[in-house]
């Protein structure tokens, strides 16, 4: 049986031919590195100063949180002292102040982030609502403007105005002394943040806004929609990614409440409700000289916070997939 061969042509096969991707990464590190700083390093230059910044004051106090594992010696430094472990923890954990400073710092912060978080997105929209761009400029100076007073002198406004039978608010409570009402100590704190940074808070909220198209008003307008529809299907879906960034951004501060202005209201009579976890802190470093152990709390505050800022970050991710990382 003859069998019939034919010559088949074999085609070589197209060379594989490398991106500059590859041809980049196959390169020793150091050129790479070298290629990348002499390509933007005026990025890097202009990024510099920051990265000393937070360096310096961010990274390199790191360095003294291991105070709050030892006993601290004043001879010997912050790596001199005994090692005591968990011992400033435990302390903390179990002393007569700690459920009720956790109380207060907790009712605190949760009550101005909500609050605080809420009210300049309000303001926001409203003001968008505002058709004269002279008005318009008007509102939001007027409101941008107490962001700027001093800590100090907003607290001397609140006891002014609070204060009793003279005050402009007093007055109408009589003999009462409001400032020295431990349960009042936590609405005070929050109406007074809200006036001061609600319109400086704002201001993120009207870029986004700015950024809409203007064709969707136009459309909704012509579908019969009032100012309210166009806050609910207009700029309330453009504002929602920067309210999730801002959200979790604010869910790592909170148990950080600002020691400043907590530190100036308070009194002999409102002790109870207005200690929180950063006055303890002050009190016991650095006016009881307890450093080791206003360290730890101070620790312990931290990681809270941050484990706070890792839940929130995820929760945000898994339902609207809006992250910071």
């Amino acid at each position: 049986m003859a069998s019939v061969s034919s010559d088949v042509t074999a085609t070589p096969s197209a060379a594989v031919v490398p991106d500059n991707d590859d041809i980049a990464r196959r390169r020793p590190l150091h050129v790479r590195i070298a290629d990348h700083m002499r390509r933007y390093w005026q990025l890097w230059a202009m990024s510099l100063p920051a990265m000393i910044f937070v360096g310096l004051f961010a990274y390199v106090p790191m360095y003294g949180v291991q105070l709050a594992f030892r006993e601290f010696v004043p001879g010997k430094g912050l790596t001199g002292g005994e090692w005591v472990g968990f011992k400033y923890f435990i302390k903390f954990f179990t002393s007569p102040q700690f459920s009720n400073l956790m109380i207060n710092t907790i009712r605190v912060s949760l009550g101005t982030l909500v609050f605080g978080f809420i009210a300049p997105i309000i303001l926001a929209l409203l003001i968008n609502q505002i058709a004269g761009k002279k008005t318009k400029s008007f509102v939001q100076t007027i409101t941008y403007m107490p962001h700027f007073i001093s800590t100090v002198v907003i607290v001397s406004m609140i006891n002014i105005f609070l204060a009793p039978n003279s005050g402009m608010i007093g007055r109408f409570l009589g003999e009462t002394n409001i400032m020295g009402n431990a349960d009042a100590f936590a609405p005070i704190y929050w109406v007074t943040e809200v006036w001061q940074h609600c319109g400086w808070n704002s201001i993120i909220y009207l870029a986004a806004l700015a950024g809409v198209d203007t064709s969707l008003y136009e459309a909704a307008k012509m579908d019969g929609a009032g100012r309210l529809q166009l806050i609910r299907y207009v700029d309330i879906p453009a504002i929602l990614p920067t309210c999730g960034i801002l959200l979790i951004l604010n869910m790592g501060s909170v148990l950080g409440v600002g020691f400043e202005k907590v530190y100036l209201m308070q009194n002999s009579l409102n002790l109870s409700g207005s200690e929180v976890l950063s006055t303890f802190v002050y009190k016991m470093g650095l006016v009881s000289n307890q450093y080791s152990y206003s360290t730890a709390i101070g620790l312990f505050n931290t990681v809270i916070n941050f484990v706070f800022l890792i839940v929130a970050n995820a929760v945000a991710k898994r339902a609207s997939n809006t992250s910071i990382f």
